[in-house]
């Protein structure tokens, strides 16, 4: 006799997918991905598993994207902004609630449009954490590049985002003390990059932004902690003062 399915079995779409030979994540990041458009949704899962990562499950909604995060504990949760029923913050919401009751799930939200209160209260979540605008999916290799930064415990801020930080500049700046070099090195580390990545976008050497980062760290009085945590606080330091 057949066994009765489970409400999320029902209701969502579940995939198990071996990773291939070639795959470039060593060990199969396990991935849950919400958006209500079926056919971006179904374009990332299946991008995401010809690069290694296994997607456990797929759904639309973002009741089912709780149920997915609470039977499968996945790696990474990519939700959109926008969903079902009245498609304003109900991804947003769920990304709140996943980061409250799974710390360890790491999250991209993807949006359509820059929305900037929606991005800097999600990175302010903390570590493993992404804000990108889907236009940015089309990039394979830069996109599949930050999934991995986010998984890893990086803070990834999409350069359309950051652009329109610095385009609405308050009058009072708590970045004042930043030399215009280390402001465009803590622009850089909000946009995800390493220290190697921002050293090759700027044309200087790795101890050079290293030194950069360190006076950064010092100026803002980011607190002692861990490494990538302190580069999350100096990058939500950067966003509050845009």
């Amino acid at each position: 006799m057949a066994v009765p399915q489970t409400m999320a079995e029902r209701t969502v779409s579940r995939r198990t997918m071996t990773m291939p030979e070639d795959a470039r994540v060593p060990e199969a990041t396990r991935v849950v991905v919400a958006d209500d458009d079926v056919l971006l949704r179904e374009g990332i899962a299946s991008l995401l598993a010809q690069r290694g990562f296994r997607v456990v499950g797929s759904c639309g909604e973002p009741a089912q994207l709780m149920e997915l995060v609470r039977a499968e504990r996945p790696d990474l949760a990519i939700v959109d902004v926008r969903m079902p029923p009245t498609h304003t913050t109900e991804g947003l919401d769920a990304a709140r609630a996943i980061r409250a009751e799974s710390p360890s799930t790491a999250i991209l939200v993807l949006s359509a449009h820059v929305e900037l209160e929606e991005a800097t209260d999600l990175l302010r979540g903390g570590e493993g954490s992404g804000y990108l605008l889907k236009a940015r999916v089309t990039d394979v290799d830069e996109f599949v590049d930050t999934l991995d930064r986010i998984v890893s415990g990086g803070t990834v801020v999409d350069p359309e985002l950051v652009r329109e930080l610095v385009a609405a500049r308050r009058v009072h700046d708590p970045l004042d003390p930043l030399s215009p070099r280390e402001r465009e090195v803590l622009a850089l580390m909000a946009e995800g990059r390493s220290n190697a990545g921002i050293a090759h976008q700027l044309f200087v050497t790795e101890g050079t932004v290293e030194k950069h980062v360190r006076s950064i760290l010092m100026k803002l009085d980011v607190a002692e902690t861990t490494d990538n945590h302190r580069r999350v606080l100096a990058v939500l330091a950067f966003l509050d003062a845009l």
